[in-house]
């Protein structure tokens, strides 16, 4: 018995051994199986257009952040929700980075905000959210006028600024921008309306109110409201090409890049025309219907029956661009329709709308709309492979 004392302790030992490493194997197991699981459940919560294989963490996406406060306009607000916040099925197959995500961030969120036109909307998000974007955008400030901007605001885009994310505005948001030191020493630009007080209360601001919008790199401001457009195409195209641009813009139905300033827009070149026979007017059809032909300041100033250094002034207060320039856009604008046909080679359709050659045309084309005849063809192209 004594020797057999020994054997039997062993055998206990043993056992007790394996059933400890099973009782690990089996744990192990389970953990990998939980783990999986949450893994699933990650992928199928996932929303948006990020294509991510069963079992693999989603791609993450790049975060918007646009800023919601009370007495709002809803205009500029709806503009960045519509760019970077609608879902996308059109661009499968694309992107070659993932899709944006928006978050609507304000100073307190849950609480409701009152917008222009009788209804409120309710912010989910906060300021932390907005600091930690990748994008922000201000789409403008309660009262340009009174200089009033929130501290909250100012310390969030600080915050994001220092973190290198990118920050945008529209209209009167440049006035937070200003606010929080991010555009001394920059060129921007703001409404016209608010230009020169921009200039006033910030002199260290380099005010461009001619333009549409100014990309200043990481800080980046447009015009008023409908600039605010062109600005998120813009970074669209920053980000994912002007194929996707274009393709964005065709759902939004505006055009993937306008030409000229915002100076074509401003209260006293718009002012209806008290005289009966309206010289640039006229002279402006006459060019429309003969965009095919030769064109010069001479023949344009003729239609208007004014001189051409006369004609020159006035047509570029009135319109904010040259008169040669806003014959180049017409030409363009002309071209798109037929290049969406499958009839006719981009030489064939250059010469249709005026210009000497395909090169030419290649070089005006690739100015105005940020890309290649040929690869506005295959994006937008019917029955063209």
């Amino acid at each position: 018995m004594a020797d057999q004392q020994p054997s039997e302790q062993r055998t206990t030992d043993r056992r007790t051994t394996d059933r400890r490493t099973a009782q690990r194997d089996t744990t192990r197991r389970e953990t990998n199986e939980e783990q999986t699981t949450e893994e699933q459940t990650a992928v199928r919560r996932t929303a948006g257009p990020v294509a991510v294989a069963i079992g693999r963490r989603p791609e993450p996406v790049h975060d918007v952040a646009v800023y919601a406060f009370d007495g709002m306009t809803p205009f500029e607000l709806g503009v960045v929700v519509e760019v970077f916040g609608l879902a996308r099925p059109e661009l499968s197959g694309l992107l070659a980075a993932p899709w944006y995500g928006l978050k609507v961030c304000a100073d307190r969120p849950g609480t409701e905000l009152n917008a222009v036109g009788g209804f409120s909307l309710t912010a989910r998000h906060g300021l932390d959210d907005l600091a930690a974007a990748d994008t922000v955008v201000i789409p403008g400030v309660p009262n340009a006028f009174s200089g009033d901007v929130s501290p909250g605001l100012v310390a969030a885009l600080r915050t994001a600024h220092e973190r290198g994310a990118r920050i945008v505005s529209i209209c009167s948001g440049a006035f937070a921008l200003a606010a929080a030191g991010l555009l001394d020493g920059r060129e921007a630009t703001t409404h016209w309306r608010y230009a020169e007080l921009l200039q006033q209360r910030h002199p260290s601001v380099r005010v461009n109110p001619d333009v549409l919008y100014v990309d200043g790199g990481s800080v980046l401001t447009s015009a008023g409201s409908a600039a605010g457009i062109d600005l998120c195409l813009h970074l669209v195209r920053r980000d994912h090409g002007a194929k996707v641009a274009n393709s964005v813009a065709r759902r939004f139905v505006v055009p993937p890049h306008r030409d000229g300033g915002q100076a074509q827009f401003i209260e006293a070149a718009v002012r209806p025309v008290e005289e009966e026979d309206d010289g640039i007017a006229r002279s402006m059809q006459w060019a429309m219907d003969h965009l095919a032909s030769p064109l010069t300041i001479s023949l344009l100033a003729r239609a208007a029956q004014m001189s051409d250094r006369s004609y020159l002034r006035h047509f570029t207060a009135r319109n904010g661009t040259s008169p040669m320039r806003w014959v180049v856009t017409q030409r363009i604008a002309a071209s798109l329709p037929l290049l969406e046909s499958p009839e006719g080679t981009v030489e064939e359709v250059a010469t249709a709308v005026g210009f000497e050659s395909a090169a030419t045309f290649r070089h005006h084309f690739g100015r105005v709309m940020h890309t290649s005849p040929t690869a506005y063809r295959r994006s937008f192209g019917r029955g063209v492979a």
